[in-house]
């Protein structure tokens, strides 16, 4: 008999001869649910079991009931009312198993978003959300900082929770809390405690690095901190708090250069996250933290506080998750292990990149007692890709981190197609994880980004922002059959996708999304040809290539802030202020760097697969 299309995949799955029918009227009716200690022994195990006549589930609590009708729900979808005879025994291999949505960085989801976002994650059997925040919860005292970006109210919060709480979904409130605070620091108010004032340069010299962490020995520093999570904290039920701290990058540069020159910087570090935990501890919160700081100081991993939470984060195809992990296994506290759905600076996504980081994550959280699996979607860049592009990462990560039962990439195109695009036809799935493995094409990788996200983002290289600094150098790197190459691909892919036939107004605006992302990745290959263009000193050429790409972006922006209101907040001002810069570079006529300048790569590169 063939697979089930089921995600996450039971642990356990028998198909029984026959099938059995659910009543037009009533169909609940003919489901008998049991609560008892037969079902497997874990909090969320079930057994689901189908045969002639009728259905009956039978769990030990709550969780496992949830499981077991998110298991019943997808069959229903993928069968209507004639089920499949089948026994089931299921139980996760992670208790918390969790999507970490950023929205701090130029996308701020509405509150209907979010609400579409969690009733499709329950039925994935995801158990916990984080709303990754710096700036954009809607703080009273702080208006000037978060208005021109949108911010979630203490309301929308609440709603959110609420709802969380009846799907079985902890909603874990998550705000950075000593780095990543560069839009706080910029405030006239709060200036003073920034640990560094003014912009540095970043390591490889092509790039400055602005003020983003907190002078932990500036007595107003902790005041501030407190006054944050008096206003945000009562908002959530949750018994947890995400603190971040990670990538402190000026730390010991400032305000706190002499403490740490007589402590160490990592003592430092320490005292500080001592401070937020026990600030923590008094609103009720259990600590989470990223742990990358505290893995270059193994000396001070025994001090942490045993009832902290460390979350071990990585994002790339090699990311030495074992290897943290056995580290981490040795701490006096739990932790996470937090892949990445690698989406942020390609428009499309990295989605080769994705699978195994995901993969690997599971693999030694489960190897080294890893409580939680938190996938990662962050938004660098000013998170221009939509959330259309990260539902395949979402969904592969909840099935690595139910159990570790294999999927076939079948099973998940019928999966994504019943679940998330309502296609029948599955032409979408397939162009959408066809479209996350064209960057391929460009045989060329470099961490964190592909040419389709960067070249089209890259901010102006006077302003010597981190994002895409080399977004403008790629055309001296890729040759231009492989650019060619990749944007024929996306030509391919763009055509099937807009063969699908999805069947609800969703799956609609997952198309109109997708779309606009693949139109704005070609321009990204449309600029980096007129590049060479221009290079070989092809002008007339160049110049009617950039009178044809004007008139593209300038549509591209029209429909892109048409479709923005559909799901987000505020305006895209944050987001892609990119259209208006390659119009005047364009415009310009001019190369920001020769050829000689753009090959030469001062980042790690990986080689084309």
């Amino acid at each position: 008999m063939s697979k089930l299309n089921l995600l996450p995949y039971p642990r356990s799955l028998k198909r029984l001869h026959g099938m059995f029918t659910l009543p037009r009227l009533k169909p609940l009716a003919a489901v008998k649910i049991v609560r008892t200690n037969s079902a497997p022994n874990h909090p969320e195990s079930y057994a689901l079991t189908i045969d002639r006549h009728g259905a009956r589930i039978e769990y030990r609590e709550t969780g496992g009931l949830r499981a077991a009708g998110a298991t019943l729900r997808q069959l229903v979808r993928e069968y209507g009312r004639r089920l499949p005879c089948l026994k089931i025994r299921d139980w996760p291999d992670f208790a918390r198993r969790g999507v970490m949505l950023d929205i701090s960085r130029g996308r701020v989801p509405k509150l209907e978003t979010l609400l579409d976002l969690v009733e499709r994650l329950a039925d994935f059997k995801i158990n916990e959300l984080q709303l990754y925040t710096e700036h954009t919860f809607a703080y009273r005292n702080y208006k000037p900082v978060w208005q021109s970006w949108g911010a979630l109210t203490a309301a929308e919060i609440r709603t959110l929770d609420a709802r969380c709480r009846e799907l079985g979904i902890d909603l874990v409130p998550n705000q950075n809390s000593f780095g990543h605070l560069r839009y706080f620091l910029e405030h006239p108010r709060l200036k003073q405690l920034a640990e560094i004032s003014e912009p540095y340069e970043g390591l490889t010299e092509d790039f400055l690095r602005f003020p983003t962490t907190l002078a932990p020995n500036h007595p107003g520093t902790i005041k501030f901190i407190r006054e944050l999570y008096d206003e945000l904290l009562p908002n959530f039920s949750s018994k947890f708090l995400n603190v971040g701290c990670d990538e402190t990058w000026d730390l010991g540069r400032g305000q706190s250069k002499k403490l740490c020159e007589k402590r160490g910087k990592g003592r430092v570090y320490l005292d500080f996250l001592k401070k937020i935990h026990r600030e923590a501890s008094k609103r009720g919160k259990r600590m989470m933290f990223w742990g990358d700081i505290i893995l270059n100081h193994p000396e001070l991993i025994p001090e942490l506080p045993k009832d902290a939470i460390a979350l071990n984060w990585g994002y790339e195809i090699n990311h030495p998750f074992d290897k943290e992990a056995a580290t981490f296994s040795k701490l006096p506290m739990p932790f996470y292990v937090c892949p990445g759905t690698a989406t942020w600076m390609t428009l499309i996504g990295r989605h080769d990149t994705a699978f195994e980081n995901l993969r690997l994550a599971a693999k030694a959280g489960r190897k080294h007692g890893a409580t939680g699996y938190l996938i990662t979607d962050w938004g660098d860049g000013g998170h221009p890709q939509p959330l259309a592009v990260s539902w395949p990462l979402y969904v592969v990560g909840a099935a690595r981190s139910w159990c570790s039962k294999p999927y076939d990439e079948q099973r998940l195109v019928s999966v994504l197609s019943r679940e998330i695009y309502d296609d029948p036809s599955q032409r979408i799935a397939k162009a959408t994880l066809a479209l996350g493995r064209a960057h391929q094409k460009f045989g060329y990788r470099e961490a964190n980004l592909t040419p389709f996200g960067t070249v089209i983002a890259a901010p102006p290289p006077v302003t010597r922002e981190l994002f895409c600094r080399s977004g403008l150098k790629y055309y001296a790197r890729i040759p231009k059959r492989r650019i060619v190459a990749a944007l024929n691909e996306l030509e391919t892919q763009r055509t099937q996708l807009n063969q699908g036939r999805p069947e609800t107004r969703n799956g609609e605006m997952l198309v109109r999304e997708l779309d606009l992302a693949t139109r704005m990745a070609a321009q990204s290959c449309h600029f980096m040809l007129w590049q060479q263009a221009l290079a070989a000193g092809h002008t007339r050429t160049a110049k009617r290539m950039a009178e044809t790409a004007i008139k593209q972006l300038q549509k591209l922006e029209r429909d892109f802030k048409a479709a923005w209101p559909q799901r987000n907040k505020a305006t895209t001002a944050r987001c892609s202020p990119f259209f208006q810069w390659r119009i005047n570079d364009y415009r310009r006529g001019k190369l920001h760097f020769s050829p000689p300048q753009a090959r030469q790569v001062r980042v790690k590169t990986y080689a084309a697969e």
